[in-house]
């Protein structure tokens, strides 16, 4: 019974080191992508910034229609760059950030279970000698020199 119920936690630790790895493997791929994501976003962002910088520069040696065009495209061109740099924001702090925090969890996880396969090593070791130390003290009763007493 004592050997069912150990085996049982064998499976379960085995059940949770394979949950603790799957996390560990798809959460930083998640994080590295979604990282490497926002840095896109804020490149496209810090460019399209250049853009309105060049725009702005070029309406101002051009004629005064043009120019107003050329500066209302920049300022609502801009507009869009302050919504990205929010994207850029929010997904640091709403993605980026937890998936971060989930190494940690993930590192404290691994130990616990390193800390359970340890403690799961030793009652095994236990048992082991608990149930030799029982199969001797069975086979010496039954021995002739033990049996006069």
């Amino acid at each position: 019974m004592m050997r069912r119920t150990l085996e049982n936690r064998n499976a379960q630790t085995k059940q949770l080191q394979t949950a603790v790895s799957n996390v560990e493997k798809h959460f930083g791929e998640l994080c590295q992508i979604f990282a490497a994501y926002v840095r896109k976003t804020a490149w496209l962002r810090d460019k399209a910034d250049l853009l309105v910088n060049e725009i702005n520069a070029y309406a101002a040696t051009e004629t005064p229609h043009l120019k107003l065009g050329l500066m209302n495209f920049a300022d609502e061109f801009a507009k869009l760059q302050d919504y990205r740099q929010a994207e850029v924001e929010r997904l640091e702090a709403k993605v980026v950030e937890p998936l971060k925090a989930y190494g940690t969890i993930v590192k404290m996880k691994r130990d616990d279970l390193k800390a359970t396969f340890t403690a799961r090593n030793r009652e095994a070791k236990q048992l082991t000698q608990l149930e030799r130390t029982r199969h001797f003290r069975g086979l010496r009763c039954c021995l002739p020199e033990y049996t006069k007493h």
